[in-house]
C-alpha cells in the first residue's frame, strides 16, 4: 500500500485502486449512498436479493417490514448480516435513515 509512485508497485496499486472504483461503481450506481434503506432497497430491486431473503436474514418478516418502512433502525448485528450476506460495503449501511415522509 505504501508502494511510490512511478513505480511498478505504484502503478499496479493504482491499477488495482482504478479497477475497485470501476466495480463499486458499476455494482452500486443508482443506490443513494446517503441513505441505508435505499441502498437496502436498490439491492431488492436491482440486484436480485427479496425481502422474504432480507426476513430470513434478520428472523423475522415483521422486522424487515419494518426495516424496509423506516419504522425500525439497522442495528450493529443487522449491518454485519446484511453485509456480508449481500456484499453491500457496511460503510453504506451505518448512516442515519432518513424517517418516514
Amino acid at each position: 500500500m505504501g508502494a511510490a509512485v512511478g513505480t511498478e508497485d505504484g502503478d499496479k496499486l493504482d491499477i488495482l485502486a482504478t479497477l475497485v472504483e470501476k466495480y463499486e461503481d458499476t455494482r452500486w450506481p443508482n443506490a443513494d449512498a446517503s441513505d441505508p434503506i435505499d441502498v437496502l432497497n436498490y439491492a431488492i430491486d436491482e440486484l436480485g436479493h427479496s425481502q422474504a431473503e432480507l426476513a430470513e436474514l434478520l428472523g423475522s418478516r415483521s422486522r424487515a417490514s419494518e426495516l424496509l418502512n423506516r419504522r425500525r433502525a439497522l442495528t450493529v448485528e443487522m449491518i454485519h448480516t446484511i453485509s456480508e450476506a449481500w456484499k453491500i460495503p457496511a460503510s453504506l449501511l451505518v448512516k442515519p435513515i432518513r424517517s418516514a415522509a
